[in-house]
C-alpha cells in the first residue's frame, strides 16, 4: 500500500514525524515518494522498516547503530525481542507488522506468548487496547484498508470466544445475569466480547447477543430472561437523533436494570444520560461497578 503521511508513521511507530525527517535526511532509513504537490507518502516496506527502528530504540539501541544494520540484521535482532512480554510497545508495534503483513502466524505468536506470561486480561488491556486505539484512527481516515482491519479484528473475535468459552460456568446462586448487546449498525465488537469475559471470568452468567442486533429482539430476549444487567457500546452507529432515540427506548425499556454504556460515541455523548445508566470509559470503572458487592 502506498499512502502513509508522516502522521500515518508518527502514529503507527511512536517516531515523531520531526525525528522521521532528521533520520531520513541523516541517515536515509526510508525514501518517501512524493506527490505531485511535493507531499510525502510512504508504502508497507517504509512502515514496517521504521517499526523495526522503533522496536530497537525502545531496547536501547541508538540510530546510528541501527542505520548501519543490513534489512537482515534489523529483523534477527527485532526477532529476538519478540517474546518479551514486558515491553508493550515491542508487542503492539509486531502486531501492527503483522496486520500489514497479514500474518495469522506472527499474530497469534504474539498474543500467545503474552497470554502465557502475563495473562490473557493484562495482554487485551496492555497489548491489544494499545493496538486497536492506534490502528483505529488510521482506519477511519483511509490509511488502513477494511481487509486489514478485518483481518485483526476477526483473529481477536476467535481468541476472546475461546478465552470466554474456557470460563467455567458459575456455580454462585446469587450470580447476576448480564445481557450484552449492539444496536443496529453497531459492529465493533471486540469490546463487549472483553466485558462478556470478565461478567463470565467473575462468576456471573452471560447473554450475549452480539453485533447490530434489532431492538424488539433485545426486548424480547429481555422479556424471556430478565437479566439484572445490561451491557451495550456505540462506536460508530448513530448520529445525534438516533443517541436520543436509543437513549429513550432504552430507558422507558429497562428502568430497573443497571445499564453499563460504552464506546467513543457514549463517551462523547453531550446528552444527560438516566439515573440507570452507568458511563464506562475502561475496563476498571465497569469491574469496579459491575462486581461491585
Amino acid at each position: 500500500m502506498l499512502g502513509y503521511s508522516i502522521k500515518d508513521l508518527e502514529m503507527l511507530s511512536g517516531v515523531k514525524a520531526h525525528t522521521i525527517r532528521i533520520w531520513e535526511k541523516r541517515y536515509e532509513i526510508i525514501k518517501p515518494k512524493r506527490t505531485t504537490t511535493n507531499i510525502r507518502l510512504y508504502d508497507d516496506e517504509d512502515l514496517k522498516h521504521l517499526l523495526n527502528i522503533a522496536i530497537l530504540k525502545d531496547h536501547g539501541f541508538k540510530i546510528s547503530e541501527i542505520a548501519s544494520f543490513t534489512n537482515e540484521m534489523l529483523s534477527e535482532k527485532v526477532l529476538s525481542f519478540a517474546s518479551n512480554p514486558k515491553h508493550h510497545n515491542t508487542q503492539v508495534n509486531n502486531l501492527i507488522l503483522s496486520m500489514i503483513e497479514l500474518d495469522d502466524r506472527k499474530f497469534d505468536k504474539i498474543v500467545t506468548n503474552s497470554t502465557v506470561k502475563i495473562g490473557f486480561e493484562e495482554t487485551i488491556l496492555y497489548v491489544i487496547y494499545p493496538f486497536l486505539e492506534k490502528i483505529g484512527v488510521l482506519w477511519q481516515i483511509g490509511s488502513i484498508n477494511a481487509a486489514q482491519e478485518h483481518f485483526v479484528t476477526n483473529l481477536l473475535r476467535q481468541k476472546l470466544i475461546v478465552a470466554i468459552d474456557g470460563q467455567l460456568p458459575g456455580t454462585n446462586p446469587d450470580a447476576k445475569r448480564f445481557l450484552l448487546f449492539l444496536p443496529e449498525k453497531e459492529y465493533h465488537e471486540i469490546g463487549l466480547l472483553f466485558y462478556a469475559y470478565l461478567v463470565k471470568k467473575n462468576g456471573h452468567k452471560i447473554i450475549y447477543l452480539g453485533q447490530s442486533v434489532p431492538f424488539d429482539d433485545v426486548i424480547e430476549v429481555f422479556r424471556l430472561k430478565r437479566p439484572h444487567a445490561i451491557v451495550t457500546s456505540v462506536t460508530a452507529a448513530f448520529d445525534e437523533k438516533a443517541m436520543e432515540k436509543f437513549l429513550k427506548d432504552m430507558e422507558s425499556n429497562f428502568p430497573s436494570q443497571d445499564i453499563y454504556f460504552t464506546g467513543l460515541q457514549a463517551r462523547n455523548c453531550k446528552k444527560k444520560l438516566p439515573s440507570n445508566f452507568h458511563l464506562i470509559n475502561n475496563v476498571l470503572e465497569f469491574k469496579n461497578s459491575a462486581f461491585k458487592e
